[in-house]
């Protein structure tokens, strides 16, 4: 038999690239998948991306599974900048402990980026923000902590921020801070837990 032409060849089969596409706009698509693995690698890739932040806190906000979510804190605290902080900030409303532990974890990491919401959210009209964020402030290693839990013992009217406000100065306090102590425990006279706490702190801050 003999050989076919070049002319009479079946015509080759166009290369096809199989690979995802790994740029922003696809990582972000990539990030919605119903396939797990494709949004947890997603997640990762998008650290390289800080323009891309938003979508990763919006699919903060719903992703069920927790090994996606952590490639998710892990994007946002790797980029470490002001929107990766109101990336996070609303998931210290949620109910989810865990989501609200892990959101403190991340924004304690970004010192620099979250210092200038502290003040807003000390005053912020949920309670349990308030808690939270003084929580934060026992995690974060900026120069401000005891000053802004100074403005907490000074302001703050819910004797739960303020509680919290004293375990936190139990492991940061110096000398400086035993009148602040003093004049919280003067002014929630009628708390005994209050007394306690401060008395105790006050203490420990003063032994030698």
């Amino acid at each position: 038999m003999g050989l076919r032409k070049n002319s009479e060849l079946d015509p080759l089969r166009p290369v096809i690239d199989r690979a995802l596409p790994r740029d922003a706009q696809g990582l972000i698509a990539q990030l919605r998948s119903p396939e797990i693995e494709l949004r947890r690698w997603a997640a990762r890739d998008l650290a390289a991306h800080p323009d891309t932040v938003r979508a990763l806190g919006e699919q903060l906000l719903q992703e069920q599974d927790s090994s996606v979510r952590e490639a998710l804190f892990t994007s946002l605290g790797t980029m470490a900048t002001p929107d990766s902080v109101s990336a996070l900030l609303p998931l210290l409303r949620r109910d989810d402990a865990q989501l609200r532990n892990r959101a403190i974890e991340a924004l304690a990491g970004m010192p620099r980026a979250v210092a200038p919401r502290i003040t807003a959210l000390l005053g912020d009209t949920d309670v349990d923000v308030r808690i939270f964020t003084v929580n934060l402030l026992g995690e974060l290693r900026h120069e401000q902590v005891p000053q802004w839990l100074l403005m907490v013992l000074a302001n703050e009217q819910e004797v739960n921020v303020v509680a919290a406000a004293i375990d936190v100065l139990a492991e940061v306090g110096q000398p400086e801070h035993v009148a602040a102590l003093r004049a919280t425990r003067q002014r929630f006279a009628q708390d005994p837990f209050i007394g306690f706490t401060a008395d105790m702190v006050i203490a420990r801050i003063e032994s030698p």
